[in-house]
C-alpha cells in the first residue's frame, strides 16, 4: 500500500517524520528519534514550569507524532496523530483539559485512509479531515468521523488530474469543504478542490508550476468569498508563492518569494487579521532562519520579523494564531535540539514564551479560555509526542 514515494515536505525541524513514514512503509515502523524508557530527553515532563504543563504523553497505541492542529468542541480537545495507533497508521483522539485521552478512531491502512497529517474541522458536530494516503486508489482521502468514532470515507482521490496526497486541513465555506492536494492535477504539482459532505468533489484549480506556483502545503483561508493560500514552490524564484483563487477557479499569484531579504518556503498557512494576512516562511530573511510576514489581499508584502536562528528561534513551520492583539506561534531553535513557543506583536516584536529541552511543537496553537494548547511531535514520557498547556 506504499507504492508511492513520499513527497510530503515537513518543516526542516520535523524532517525525521519523513524518515519515520518511509520506515513504516517498509513494514517496520520505528521512530527516527532515539528514545529510552522513562527518558525525558525529548520533552519537558515537569508538572508546571513558568506556566507550562505537560497535559498528556502519547504511547504507541494512542498515537505517534501529532502534527495537525487541535480543535476544541464542548470543552474537549480533538486532534490526529500522523502515525501510531494499534494499526500504526494514525489515530483520531480526544483529550480533556484534565489530560484524559481517548482514541476516537484508529486508521486501518486500507480504503479508510492512513497518515492523517492534517488536523480536523468541526461541522455541526461531525469532524472532517484528510489522510495523505489510502482510499480506493491509495492517493488519499477526505473522511468524516463522529465523536463516537463512526468513520466514513467521503471521497477517495484518484491521482492524475484529480489530485493526490491531500495534506492540509479542510475549511468549511457555507457547507462546502475546501482543501488542497500536494501533488496531482494536470501538471502533477497540486490542486485546490472542493467536496461536499455527501462526497461530490470538484477540482477548482490545478497548479501549473513555474511562476504559477507549485505544491500547496498549508490550509486555505476564506476572506470575503475568496480563498487564499501558499505554495511551497513555484513563483519566479521557485521559492513559493501566496495566491488567491475564487470558488469558480480564477487564480492569481499575489506574491512570489525569494527576493533579497524576503522569506522562502512558506510552509505555514495564512491567517486574516482585520483584513491583513499574516504568515510565516521556514527559511529566508536576513538571517536565513525564517520570517513572519504580512500581505494585503492586493499583494503588498512586508517582512514583519526576521528570526535570528539563535535563542529567538528559527524555521516557523505552522500557522500563527491571533488573540486580543497578539500573535502566537511555534518555531525550531538554533541553540538547542528543541523548539520554542513565542508571542509577537503586530509590529513584529517577539518574545519567547517557552523553550523545549528536546522537542518541537507541531501544528498551530489553540487558545481556549486564557490558555494555549499545543502538541509536540516528539517529547512526552517516551518521545512519541505530547499535548501541553501554556499560560501566555
Amino acid at each position: 500500500m506504499c507504492e508511492r514515494v513520499i513527497v510530503f515536505k515537513f518543516p526542516a525541524y520535523l524532517a525525521f517524520l519523513a524518515v519515520t513514514v518511509l520506515t513504516a512503509c517498509g513494514g517496520s515502523q520505528q521512530s527516527a528519534m532515539p528514545t529510552s524508557a522513562g527518558s525525558s530527553a525529548f520533552g519537558d515532563n515537569a508538572a508546571v514550569v513558568n506556566g507550562y504543563q505537560l497535559l498528556y504523553s502519547f504511547t504507541q497505541n494512542s498515537g505517534l507524532h501529532p502534527i495537525g492542529r487541535l480543535i476544541s468542541v464542548n470543552g474537549v480537545l480533538y486532534g490526529t496523530t500522523s502515525l501510531g495507533g494499534p494499526n500504526r497508521y494514525g489515530n483520531v483522539f480526544s483529550v480533556t483539559t484534565a489530560g484524559i485521552e481517548k482514541t476516537v478512531y484508529t486508521f486501518k491502512s486500507g480504503r479508510d485512509g492512513f497518515y492523517p497529517f492534517a488536523g480536523l474541522i468541526d461541522v455541526n458536530g461531525t469532524f472532517y479531515g484528510t489522510t495523505y494516503e489510502g482510499g480506493t486508489s491509495h492517493r488519499g482521502t477526505v473522511f468524516s468521523v463522529t465523536p463516537a468514532g463512526v468513520e466514513k470515507v467521503i471521497y477517495s482521490f484518484k491521482g492524475g488530474t484529480d489530485g493526490e496526497a491531500p495534506n492540509t486541513a479542510l475549511i468549511d465555506v457555507n457547507g462546502v469543504l475546501y482543501g488542497a492536494t500536494l501533488s496531482g492535477g494536470t501538471a502533477g504539482v497540486g490542486t485546490v478542490f472542493s467536496v461536499t459532505p455527501a462526497g461530490v468533489e470538484n477540482v477548482i484549480y490545478t497548479f501549473k508550476g513555474g511562476t504559477d506556483g507549485a505544491n500547496p502545503h498549508a490550509a486555505l483561508i476564506d476572506v470575503n468569498g475568496t480563498l487564499y493560500g501558499t505554495t511551497l514552490y513555484g513563483g519566479t524564484a521557485n521559492e513559493g508563492t501566496v495566491f488567491s483563487v475564487t470558488p469558480s477557479g480564477v487564480e492569481q499569484v499575489l506574491h512570489t518569494f525569494g527576493n533579497p531579504g524576503d522569506g522562502v518556503d512558506p510552509t505555514a498557512g495564512l491567517i486574516d487579521v482585520n483584513g491583513i494576512l499574516y504568515g510565516a516562511t521556514e527559511g529566508g530573511g536576513t538571517n536565513d532562519a525564517g520570517t513572519v510576514f504580512t500581505i494585503t489581499p492586493q499583494g503588498a508584502e512586508t517582512v514583519l520579523h526576521n528570526f535570528k536562528g539563535t535563542w529567538d528561534g528559527r524555521s516557523p513551520g505552522d500557522p500563527l494564531i491571533y488573540v486580543s492583539g497578539t500573535l502566537y506561534g511555534n518555531a525550531g531553535s538554533g541553540t538547542s535540539h528543541g523548539g520554542i513557543v513565542f508571542s509577537m506583536s503586530t509590529s513584529g516584536v517577539e518574545k519567547v514564551l517557552h523553550r523545549f529541552s528536546n522537542a518541537y511543537a507541531g501544528g498551530s496553537l489553540l487558545y481556549v479560555n486564557g490558555t494555549l494548547y499545543g502538541t509536540t511531535t516528539g517529547g512526552g514520557q517516551d518521545g512519541r509526542g505530547s499535548i501541553f498547556t501554556l499560560q501566555p
